[in-house]
């Protein structure tokens, strides 16, 4: 499974999981998840039928950019598919990691350090520190 937020870091994590998956012969999931506007603006007020547009529209856009990494991966001759769920990031990547019974799970990370760190967190670090597999983690370079 790759798990991906689109990122420079995650394309370079997804460029990884092509390879695996290619030379095992495996299946690969493409999973990314989406940050409920709820979460993301807390501090805010919009309508409850704003809230459902821009999450419908945030499914949207992930499904279709899902789609182009899929077909990616397909030209490739990799066996591949897509999904989205909703939620806070590395919990919704552990829990479908379980539930889809993955092998691997393949993430980029960001190589942020000191306070960004801090103030973001590390996806990829929770992730690791939950995961019930293996987890890759792929370094895509960018702030510190």
């Amino acid at each position: 499974m790759h798990a991906t937020d689109f990122s420079p870091a995650s394309q370079k994590a997804f460029t990884t999981a092509i390879d695996i998956a290619g030379r095992s012969g495996g299946r690969l999931l493409l999973l990314h998840v989406v940050t409920p506007p709820a979460m993301a603006l807390e501090d805010s007020f919009v309508t409850a039928r704003t809230w459902q547009d821009m999450e419908r529209a945030a499914v949207r856009e992930a499904e279709g950019r899902l789609g182009r990494l899929v077909a990616r991966a397909r030209k490739a001759g990799v066996r591949a598919e897509a999904a989205v769920a909703e939620g806070v990031a590395y919990e919704q990547i552990v829990r479908t990691a379980r539930r889809r019974r993955a092998d691997l799970i393949v993430i980029g990370t960001h190589g942020r350090t000191g306070l960004g760190r801090i103030v973001l967190g590390s996806v990829a670090e929770r992730v690791v520190g939950r995961a019930s597999c293996p987890v890759l983690t792929v370094r895509g370079g960018g702030l510190r």
